[in-house]
């Protein structure tokens, strides 16, 4: 049983929403008066090879608008990042520095469950700020889809630190106030580690909870990684809207007369559309996956495997190279399919011009 007695933690709220296709930063940078490359918190055993390519921008933001659920009570106004990166995503991290028991962190997480208000929240802070940018965003288009993260940071860890509350953190990092069984509570603080005696980390799906001071780079990777898995969903669920689409002008439910065969709007439109498609979603899956360059660092490098992990992004990509391939695959079905098409249209054209001889022989 923990001690009922107030300690100082950092609430971090990470949302990621997409904008489109993607956002010109150098034209971006005049439009947010305060907007400065953002590159990645350094320690001093961060190499220079890890890095953002290119690095988003960045600019503070007045994040009053966002407030936490009861009991949380921040004791002083909440901080907030807008970063925007090229890929047409871009990330809200607010910092609620608080004072509050384990008791009442344990319950806040709990209000944190359902991020429903504070997303809506988010897009209300950052509605003006879109408005600014949108002249310098490719596609633009704000997606209903979001990612939220809430990362708990704590004092210094100890040695022990995690064995002597492991219930507790697996409560924070599951946003769950009941009790949890032995094995689940296993489960929700399987993926952590520490670099230090006096630092530790453990990531789960929803929340992460950090016992460390000096952390702005581990902070920094968990929020790129909630981006990633956005990204990863959004260029996900496109694939699948679009080769639906594809799929009915190869299989039309309804039958329809083929003629013309050599030209047909819908069909040149299908083929246009998955080409595009293949494309777009291979650029925007490249550079999201290559934003950040983490060599040279095993610390970082391990916290972004257990994200990796966590969010199932190795299950995201590899679904969605399936895909692209899917989306080549199409392409190539429906450029055979016009080939028939005229080849059909040929063979049609000579039998007409023979018949026609015929009867033209008979009058003559």
């Amino acid at each position: 049983m923990l001690p009922d007695t107030p300690i100082d933690a950092t609430i971090h709220l990470a949302f990621a929403f997409d904008l489109g296709y993607e956002i010109d930063l150098e034209r971006a940078r005049p439009l947010l008066a305060a907007g400065e490359a953002g590159g990645l918190a350094r320690r001093r055993r961060t190499p220079e090879s890890i890095r953002y390519r290119p690095a988003p921008l960045r600019l503070g933001l007045d994040a009053s608008g966002v407030a936490l659920p009861p009991p949380g009570r921040p004791v002083e106004p909440p901080r907030a990042d807008l970063s925007l990166f090229d890929f047409g995503a871009i990330s809200l991290a607010i910092r609620f520095p608080v004072r509050m028991t384990p008791g009442e962190l344990l319950a806040l997480a709990g209000e944190l469950a359902d991020p429903t208000p504070l997303t809506a929240s988010a897009r209300l802070v950052l509605a003006p700020w879109l408005d600014r940018i949108r002249p310098v965003v490719s596609g633009y288009e704000v997606s209903d889809m979001s990612e939220e993260y809430v990362i708990f940071q704590l004092g210094e860890a100890t040695p022990g630190w995690l064995d002597a509350r492991r219930e507790w953190v697996a409560g924070l990092v599951r946003l769950e106030t009941e009790r949890m069984s032995p094995e689940e509570v296993t489960e929700a603080t399987r993926l952590g580690m520490s670099y230090a005696p006096n630092d530790a980390i453990v990531i789960d799906w929803a929340a992460a909870v950090v016992a460390d001071r000096d952390c702005a780079d581990t902070l920094q990777v968990l929020e790129f990684a909630n981006v990633q898995l956005l990204e990863f969903r959004h260029i996900d669920d496109r694939l699948d809207d679009r080769l639906e689409r594809a799929y009915g002008t190869i299989h039309p439910a309804s039958p329809r007369l083929r003629l013309p065969m050599v030209w047909s709007p819908t069909h040149n439109d299908a083929v246009r559309q998955v080409r595009e498609l293949e494309i777009e979603a291979t650029s925007l899956f490249e550079r999201a996956d290559n934003a950040l360059k983490l060599i040279g660092d095993q610390y970082l490098v391990r916290v972004y495997d257990l994200a990796s992990a966590r969010f199932h992004l190795r299950e995201w990509q590899n679904s969605i190279r399936r895909k692209v391939e899917t989306v080549g695959n199409v392409y190539d079905l429906l450029v055979s399919q016009a080939g028939n098409r005229r080849a059909e249209f040929l063979e049609l054209v000579i039998i007409l011009l023979i018949a026609l001889e015929i009867v033209l022989a008979f009058f003559r």
